[in-house]
């Protein structure tokens, strides 16, 4: 009877023990099913969020605020007319016809000398007396025009004698431009056309129009002279000055025209920063005319997409370092 108990008792143990074994091990099974398909869901959303992430993760967003303090304008892509220029090297110069130079009468001993190189003078008025060396009584030397002393040759107490001694006097309210045109370009001048005259980065250019051009060439240089004749009233066009002048030579209208300082350079592509609801994006482009400062968009722009048309540099700058102030690519 005990041998009979015993062996209920092993008989049912194993049961138990063979049941209990199942069970955990089929749940460990479906477990790891459910963590496998759970792990290819998330991988496969993590994928399609890269894929997202990657074709805008060149686009910047940044505020208002942000465009204001780093200067960054936007414009909105418009149609316009590019104009074909020439550029020719050329120097400020006085009018022949607005420079007097004041010599003595007679020859004779400076007494006094009331005007310096710089000076402003008015006509009539007085700037040195001389003593006459053959009649002995003074005179008197004014000024035969309005303007400014640019050179003189008069120390008092010295003889005075024509023509090493003189007064140079400039009217220098209006200057000449004088452009030199090479050969190659004389064809396309012509009195009457629009030129601008470029005297450095921090001046803005100054229009004009061309009013002479020389019937002969320069036996040294050969090249024509084309004259741009410039008010001055505020004398800051100084004679001697090496400037620069563009001449217009013909206008193209062009679908899409942007300024030079809309395009950028990334990756060595030329790239335009254009505005949509993912932020800033460089967008490349492919240019047609361009000037000094304006440029043909003949792709990668649309008529009325807004775009950066000055500081798309400072964009540039943050593709790399990710962020203005806080603000992250996407």
């Amino acid at each position: 009877i005990w041998r009979n108990n015993e062996m209920k008792k092993i008989i049912i143990s194993t049961i138990v023990i063979t049941a209990l074994s199942t069970f955990w091990i089929t749940k460990s099974i479906l477990n790891s099913n459910g963590d496998h398909h759970h792990n290819e869901h998330a991988d496969h959303h993590g994928d399609h969020h890269d894929e997202i992430g990657d074709e805008h993760s060149s686009a910047i967003s940044i505020t208002p605020e942000i465009l204001k303090e780093f200067g960054i304008q936007i414009g909105i892509a418009t149609g316009g007319v590019v104009e074909e220029m020439i550029e020719l090297p050329g120097e400020i110069q006085i009018d022949p016809d607005r420079l007097a130079h004041i010599t003595p009468r007679f020859d004779g001993v400076v007494k006094e000398v009331f005007k310096q190189i710089g000076d402003r003078v008015k006509k009539n008025e007085l700037l040195a007396i001389i003593e006459s060396n053959e009649s002995l009584t003074a005179y008197e030397l004014r000024s035969s025009i309005n303007g400014i002393v640019i050179d003189m040759h008069f120390t008092k107490g010295e003889t005075a004698q024509r023509p090493d001694h003189f007064f140079a006097v400039a009217d220098l309210s209006e200057v000449w431009v004088n452009l030199s045109v090479y050969q190659k370009y004389l064809h396309l001048i012509q009195i009457g056309q629009s030129a601008k005259i470029l005297l450095g980065s921090h001046v803005p250019p100054i229009s004009g129009k061309i009013s002479y051009l020389s019937p002969t060439l320069d036996e040294h240089t050969r090249t024509a002279t084309a004259r741009v004749i410039l008010k001055n009233p505020d004398l800051k066009f100084r004679p001697g000055q090496f400037i620069s002048g563009q001449v217009i030579v013909g206008q193209t209208k062009c679908k899409i025209v942007v300024p030079k300082t809309a395009v950028e350079s990334v990756n060595n592509q030329q790239v335009i920063f254009v505005k949509d609801y993912h932020g800033f994006e460089p967008v490349p482009i492919r240019i047609g005319k361009n000037n000094s400062e304006s440029v043909e968009i003949l792709s990668g722009l649309s008529n009325g997409q807004e775009y950066v048309k000055k500081g798309g540099f400072v964009l540039k700058a943050q593709l790399a370092k990710g962020s203005f102030s806080g603000e992250h690519n996407h």
